[in-house]
């Protein structure tokens, strides 16, 4: 009778926490079915500046050696009157890249651009700090952002900026895309993960009258609602989640331009991948813990709270996909020990087969929106389900270290100038070696290729076309974490000591 009981917790607990999971997959349709109803409310300008305002564009980097000089000749090439822009090179850097950027900065000024660089030996803040630090240094109320990795487009500026001529717009945001998409199998996968967010999901929110957040680059805002919604703060990992949500509910309006695409570089190796997951993961439970309550006693209309809830903690779902990993194939032993594996036999399948579907329409959609090439990604599709599985690990642990209020330093992804057919990672610095975690994710994949035997043996033949993708998620992701053990490891970087001035040249 007890082991009859515990058979019951077992398998309840294993289609509770499916049940769950698949309340998520119902907001993948509500995100398709919100961008196809508001897809035509293209955002436009209702009035324009009559004299185009002064505007500053920040670039915070820390340690881009690589791309550095990249970054400062696309800044360098917008299109806007010159005596109206000015550029600020925020940089945290430790290495080389103090020189180069300096270098780069002084062969603008040089060539009449208005162009600063300064440099911080204390990274209070990191990121968020070096921002704030930035603000201090300009006058200007337009403040245009883009991380190390993002290659401007020349009329980013212009397209933007007369938004702002509605004086209730406090943010401009544009859509990513990928310079180095076809680079490598994970990069194609990382693009379509990235597309879906920002084709799906920014369009529905925004257009439907919901909150969306800056992504931290390829965005301008203006200064007054940065100051009115509290500041560039570093008590989360993700400031510019946390910003933005903050300024909205002070009654800030934000823009989407689906239509303007900024062109980025994605992480060209698993653990730099792993790492700007885990970053992403941990600081939007951590903005969750500190403003849901905030969001759900402010006056915004009750469908504005339900999605800020969704948003902000969707990421709570990898532990959810951790218990259904630990607890599928105690759920077959228990059904078939009870004799309900032949009526619950399909139960799996079904419940599979619907997260599937949902994927499909969630992840298709962006890519028929994209147009050209998207029956060739469609093809991706399986890997990336695969992929999204093997990372649940990895998410998960940083869910678990928010949830606990574990604190870590901002880590940021490593850039290497790769591009869509050249570039290349062999011997160059900034490649992050292998965890532990690497070790967990193999012995996940070696458990579920004995689930993947025991299902066969229970014929639960419907359900394992989708098993097998726990094995060949929890193989790839730890394989390529090995493989790059062994194929270029870093030399560290030791940080500068702390000092409380920061250098600032050309000003």
């Amino acid at each position: 009778m007890t082991n009859d009981i515990l058979n019951i917790i077992v398998v309840s607990l294993y289609f509770a926490v499916l049940g769950v999971l698949s309340v998520c997959g119902l907001h993948r349709y509500a995100m398709v079915w919100l961008y196809y109803r508001h897809k035509e409310e293209t955002p436009r300008p209702r009035v324009f500046f009559k004299e185009l305002p002064a505007v500053t564009v920040q670039l915070p980097i820390y340690n881009e050696m690589y791309v550095a000089e990249r970054l400062i000749d696309a800044v360098c090439k917008l299109d806007y009157p010159r005596e109206k822009l000015e550029i600020q090179v925020l940089d945290d850097s430790t290495d080389e890249t103090v020189e180069i950027a300096r270098k780069k900065v002084a062969e603008k000024r040089a060539e009449g651009f208005d162009i600063s660089f300064i440099h911080r030996t204390d990274r209070t803040g990191y990121k968020a700090g070096a921002l704030e630090n930035g603000l201090r240094h300009t006058e200007n109320e337009f403040i245009a952002v883009f991380d190390a990795d993002f290659l401007p487009r020349k009329d980013f500026l212009q397209e933007t900026i007369h938004f702002f001529a509605n004086p209730k717009i406090g943010m401009v945001q544009a859509r990513w895309e990928h310079i180095n998409r076809d680079w490598s199998l994970l990069t194609r996968i990382q693009a379509i993960m990235l597309d879906a967010h920002f084709v799906i999901e920014h369009t529905a929110r925004n257009r439907s009258g919901r909150f969306f957040n800056f992504n931290g680059t390829a965005g301008m805002w203006r200064k007054q609602a940065i100051a009115e919604g509290g500041g560039w703060q570093h008590d989360t990992l993700t400031e510019d989640l946390d910003l933005s949500y903050r300024a909205q509910l002070k009654g800030w309006e934000f823009v989407y331009l689906k239509d303007l695409a900024s062109p980025s570089e994605l992480p060209g190796d698993i653990n730099a991948f792993k790492t700007q997951q885990h970053r992403w993961a941990k600081g939007g439970v951590q903005t969750a813990l500190k403003l849901l309550p905030t969001i759900w006693a402010s006056k915004v209309p009750f469908k504005v709270k339900m999605e800020a809830t969704q948003h902000l903690g969707n990421y709570i779902s990898f532990l959810g996909m951790v218990l259904v990993c630990l607890l599928i194939l105690p759920s077959m032993i228990a059904r078939r020990e009870m004799g309900w594996l032949q009526d619950l036999k399909w139960a799996d399948a079904i419940v599979l087969m619907g997260a599937f579907v949902s994927v499909l329409f969630y992840y298709g959609s962006s890519q028929i929106e994209l147009g050209k090439g998207w029956a060739k990604r469609f093809l991706m599709f399986p890997l990336m389900l695969a992929v999204g599985v093997g990372m649940c690990l990895n998410n998960a642990k940083a869910v678990l270290e928010a949830l606990l209020g574990h604190q870590t330093g901002f880590v940021r992804t490593p850039k290497h100038g790769l591009a869509t057919k050249g570039g290349s990672l062999a011997g160059k610095k900034y490649r992050t070696s292998w965890s532990v975690l690497a070790v967990v994710e193999l012995a996940f994949a070696v458990y579920f290729s004995f689930v993947c035997g025991f299902a066969y043996q229970f014929e639960m033949y419907w359900s394992l076309p989708f098993l097998a993708l726990f094995p060949i998620g929890f193989y790839y992701i730890a394989g390529l974490s090995f493989a790059q053990a062994f194929t270029g490891k870093t030399k560290a970087v030791v940080p500068a000591p702390a000092v409380l001035e920061a250098e600032k040249v050309g000003a």
